[in-house]
């Protein structure tokens, strides 16, 4: 670090560390940043070592996890008001004990605190959005518009959009994870000036490499297979509209697959769909058990399987673990992802979700030369190179069951040149694009500007009543949960 910026101490907060793109993506700054020799330390309000990414978990990063009074839900309600209530307490916790001991707060998912940060700590805060908050919440979207809730959703919505508004406005400066992403920010959210700064999520390059020495790796041998594989990674297991009709089609992929055993494909050809799942969250539940319920309308055999020694609870399905068609494969861990995607009978990468906001799995892919085929919407555009063969590294289709199996057809009867040279052409693509260290850079480089700015100034009366409002709500929750 001698010749370069001046060595930052970064403190990020993040509300669930858990499994998902976007924890994937905070591990993965943090990561970057630490490597280019900043101290870097991760606040949140949930980790489950059994549920989590293995560096938050074997001391690779520094990870804070400040036990919060509230749930997640009341009877299952009220989520997002809880949430802001989690985050005001882990708030509350950094003001008294060590706000003012770092550089700079790098906020995500929630903005509630960034004000506050501010106000309390004179620290300079960057804000980084995956996706306007307001929208996940309030309906399933689609370029443009939205589909909202009923009446009361919406009322209950309306304070928390409001405040999502304002604070994220107060950051010092924000990041989205694409070009899509930025766009819908501006259109949703448009007393914001600040145009966000796209900083693509980075791969950590390395994580990716063949494990082909872990073959006595119990979590390595519980996914490995002789017969051709499919592979859907969605993080987490989720059941918004946006990914139903994806499982149609990757169901349908997987019939496609079975029939092409009789062509010349090897026997025990499956579909493995990996993903976070946590038993706390009710859209996890029910979306593998509606899996579970296609695979056996389309008289599809399944196993679910958890890594040795995960704390996961899992319903009591009746299942096949004998060369089934689908692998429902959760919480997997780093060395399965990276066995999944480098194994030689590994025919493609299946990803689902519509408009997805940047979309980590087939970036993953093409790191390791896969073959991948995602939804003609949203971050994979942006990801993904679907051109003449010549240039292309994958297949952008509408979200069409029957347009899919067309083009796993076509990715089934590439011949080996072919496959060979799209796989070396996708393997470039990340690491000029959205690698790791591209990553960290961005924001190194970002951060080290809003830093020599120099401590907050004294915010106006704004902010000051921003803030007390905030600090109000959380006595008055704080109260009721007494």
């Amino acid at each position: 670090m001698a010749s370069g910026p001046s060595k930052l101490r970064v403190a990020f907060i993040h509300p669930d560390l858990g499994i998902g793109g976007a924890e994937r993506l905070v591990v993965d700054a943090a990561l970057g940043l630490q490597k280019l020799g900043h101290d870097v330390v991760i606040y949140t309000s949930y980790h489950d070592p059994g549920h989590c990414f293995d560096e938050t978990r074997d001391g690779t990063l520094k990870v804070r996890h400040i036990v919060s009074p509230f749930p997640r839900s009341l009877k299952g309600k009220f989520h997002s008001a809880l949430a802001h209530a989690r985050q005001l307490h882990l708030t509350n916790y950094l003001i008294q004990h060590e706000g003012s001991s770092y550089d700079i707060y790098f906020v995500d998912i929630l903005s509630t605190c960034v004000p506050i940060l501010r106000l309390f700590t004179g620290v300079r805060v960057a804000f980084y959005c995956h996706f306007p908050d307001k929208l996940l919440a309030n309906g399933a979207y689609v370029e443009g518009k939205m589909k909202k809730g009923g009446l009361l959703k919406q009322l209950y919505r309306l304070p928390m959009d409001w405040l999502e508004e304002k604070t994220t406005g107060s950051a010092d400066i924000i990041f989205a994870n694409s070009k899509f992403t930025s766009r819908v920010f501006k259109l949703h959210l448009p007393s914001i000036i600040q145009t966000p700064r796209v900083v693509y999520p980075g791969i950590n390059l390395a994580a990716y490499e063949p494990q082909a020495g872990r073959t006595g790796d119990p979590d390595v041998a519980q996914v490995t297979s002789q017969g051709s594989t499919n592979i859907c990674l969605n993080q987490p297991l989720r059941s918004e509209e946006k990914c139903h009709v994806g499982s149609r089609s990757i169901l349908c992929a997987a019939g496609k697959t079975r029939e092409q055993r009789t062509f010349g494909c090897p026997q025990n050809a499956r579909l493995v769909i990996a993903g976070g799942y946590d038993p706390r969250v009710e859209d996890n539940i029910m979306t593998l058990a509606g899996l579970i319920d296609r695979a056996k309308s389309s008289s599809l055999t399944f196993d679910v399987i958890k890594p040795p020694g995960s704390s996961t609870n899992i319903p009591p399905f009746v299942t096949t673990p004998e060369n089934p068609d689908i692998v429902f494969l959760l919480n997997f861990t780093t060395p399965q992802r990276a066995t999944l995607l480098s194994a030689p009978s590994t025919v493609a990468l299946l990803y689902t979700p519509t408009n997805e906001h940047f979309g980590i799995g087939p970036v993953e892919a093409m790191v390791c030369g896969l073959p991948v085929l995602a939804c003609d919407s949203g971050g994979p555009t942006e990801s993904v190179l679907d051109a003449p063969a010549k240039e292309r590294t994958g297949w952008l289709r509408s979200p069409d069951p029957e347009v899919w199996a067309v083009a796993l057809e076509e990715i089934i009867s590439m011949s080996p040149e072919e496959r060979s040279q799209l796989g070396k052409r996708s393997q470039t693509r990340p690491g000029r694009n959205f690698g790791m260290e591209a990553m960290a850079k961005a924001l190194e480089h970002s951060l080290t500007e809003v830093v020599a700015l120099g401590r907050v100034p004294t915010p106006t009366w704004v902010y000051g009543l921003i803030a007390a409002i905030m600090l109000l709500i959380a006595y008055i929750v704080a109260l009721i949960f007494q």
